[in-house]
């Protein structure tokens, strides 16, 4: 069945029992009958998964480029040599020969970047930067996994709902065909032999030879090359071995799927979602009226409380100022959720004959977004009331950032209702990137360390033990407290900076900025074990 084309009913496609009593007058016609109301059953389940991915592959890429190859290979190198010793600003310099080894396979394909392609791959590039910043590992996970997605989104372009979402994601698909394409250059430029891939290799071994004897005997008459040499050169022990071979077989992989993708991108936004089927006007609009009555209720309960204050509510229901703001939090969180579960499948069940049916959509879903924010607004003043209480944590910033963004995305859709629907995909996906890149730079860690200490400045109270799990990030913060709590806090990111001794392309601004602070202040000697455990003690019970 052609895309765009509605797919058949059931009715249609399987028969009845009335024609298969009418078509069945003996056990063989009636075996015959079944067999074919089972393969007109299966052809129809075949035509219908058709529907959804039909031609989305494009043409198979041409000869790989020599360009290209070079690119993988400096890919596998610089993952080999930079990337054992940690992420930082490594990552970013592993990149580049990637992101030049897809441009070469683009343009030797005959693609030229889009305005979209660029956005996306700057912003790739741009949320590598968080590991360069950050020590915190957890913001720059999710960092690197955006950077990934933004990357195969400017590789496959996407404008609609299933190019942007399959796109993100769609790089993974030439992690076999990437590499088979580059082996079968390879092969070609070799002469296509087994026999002439021997030369090649010997040479290399040769020259590997040549660099190791001489490279040692420079390194013995000179003590400053001997330290350039030792701070290019891999580790070569057992245990560091197999690991940077690790490391290049990703870098090389790596650089190839995303060559390929580039040079034969699937056509993700040909799959074809079939419409779902329209519905009456009360049979649509009725649930979506008593939600949005309900979420009215909600509300006004919630106006009532901020105007009449906190204590009369928290007396009457027995509950704690903590556990009242604890309580409704992760609700309305999963409220906001549901939400917009579902807008999208009221919009895909949504009336469409006429102007009429398009205004009550509308208005229906307007009211639906707009009650919805107030709950949004309602769940993070929750959230703020629960830090008031008890502090900033990771959790309570990640699921207040997450908070938020449902809020952005409830306003994309309802300017998409004003405005048309086109770049809706393409902005849910931008924001989600921008909100990652944000989250990194504003140093989750470090918020929560300066949060943490204003609110022990105001109320006497600090989470010590939770200190001192925070990254190399929260030393700037937590230097700004008074001894011995000061070097209580510090402690044990101090041991661990001492134990990690990374070179500089290895190193984040956050942990290199936490050393030249701990180098002009050192740590009190007085905060022994006994010390910071009675202190702990104390300020989290005060």
């Amino acid at each position: 069945m052609k895309p765009g084309t509605e797919a058949e009913g059931p009715e249609d496609a399987v028969p009845t029992s009335r024609s298969r009593h009418a078509s069945s007058e003996g056990d063989s016609e009636q075996g015959d009958s079944d067999e074919n109301e089972l393969d007109e059953y299966e052809g129809w389940d075949n035509r219908f998964a058709e529907s959804w991915f039909t031609d989305i592959h494009a043409e198979p890429p041409g000869p790989i480029r020599t360009a290209t190859l070079w690119a993988a290979l400096a890919t596998g190198v610089l993952g080999m040599l930079l990337l054992s010793g940690g992420l930082a600003l490594n990552l970013m310099l592993v990149a580049i020969p990637a992101t030049l080894g897809a441009y070469f396979a683009a343009h030797g394909a005959g693609r030229r970047p889009r305005r979209w392609s660029l956005v996306w791959g700057v912003g790739g590039l741009a949320l590598l930067i968080v590991p360069a910043l950050r020590d915190a590992d957890w913001p720059s996970f999710l960092a690197i996994v955006a950077a990934v997605a933004a990357g195969s989104l400017a590789l496959h372009g996407g404008r609609t709902w299933t190019g942007v979402l399959f796109g993100a994601i769609g790089l993974y698909t030439s992690l076999l065909t990437g590499p088979a394409w580059g082996w079968r250059g390879l092969r070609e430029r070799t002469g296509g032999t087994r026999g002439n891939v021997g030369p090649v290799l010997r040479a290399l071994v040769v020259a590997a030879v040549l660099v190791l004897v001489f490279g040692a005997l420079f390194a013995g008459a000179d003590a400053a090359f001997a330290d350039l040499l030792g701070g290019l050169v891999p580790d070569a022990s057992v245990s560091g071995a197999p690991w940077d071979v690790v490391l290049f077989v990703i870098g090389v992989v790596g650089a190839l799927a995303a060559a390929h993708t580039a040079a034969a991108p699937v056509q993700w936004d040909r799959v074809e979602v079939p419409p779902g089927r329209p519905r009456g006007r009360v049979e649509w609009a009725l649930p979506l009226v008593v939600l949005a009555v309900l979420f009215a209720v909600f509300n006004a309960v919630q106006l009532v409380v901020l105007l009449g204050g906190y204590d009369a509510v928290l007396e009457k229901t027995g509950q704690t100022y903590a556990e009242y703001a604890r309580q409704g939090f992760w609700q309305l969180l999963l409220v906001t959720l549901l939400t917009l579960l579902v807008i999208v499948f009221a919009l895909r069940w949504a009336p469409r004959d006429d102007s009429r049916d398009r205004t009550l959509v509308r208005a229906v879903l307007g009211t639906l977004c707009v009650l919805a924010l107030v709950v949004v607004a309602s769940a993070v003043r929750r959230m703020y009331m629960y830090v008031d209480a008890y502090g900033l944590t990771r959790l309570r910033i990640s699921v207040v950032g997450v908070e938020l963004w449902l809020g952005l995305v409830i306003v994309l859709i309802m300017a998409a209702g004003i405005w048309g629907a086109r770049w809706l995909p393409r902005a849910v996906l931008v924001s989600a990137a921008a909100g990652v890149l944000a989250f990194g730079l504003v140093s989750p860690d470090g918020l929560i360390a300066e949060r943490n200490v204003q609110r022990y400045k105001e109320t006497g109270k600090f989470d010590l033990d939770y200190a001192r799990g925070l990254s190399a990030d929260a030393v700037p913060a937590l230097d700004g407290l008074k001894e011995p709590l000061r070097s209580c806090a510090l402690e044990s990111i101090a041991q661990d900076l001492e134990r990690e001794e990374k070179p500089w392309y290895a190193t984040s601004w956050g942990e290199a900025n936490a050393r030249n602070i701990l180098d002009d202040r050192s740590l009190s000697l007085k905060a022994d074990w006994s010390v910071c455990n009675g202190l702990g003690d104390n300020l989290r019970y005060r």
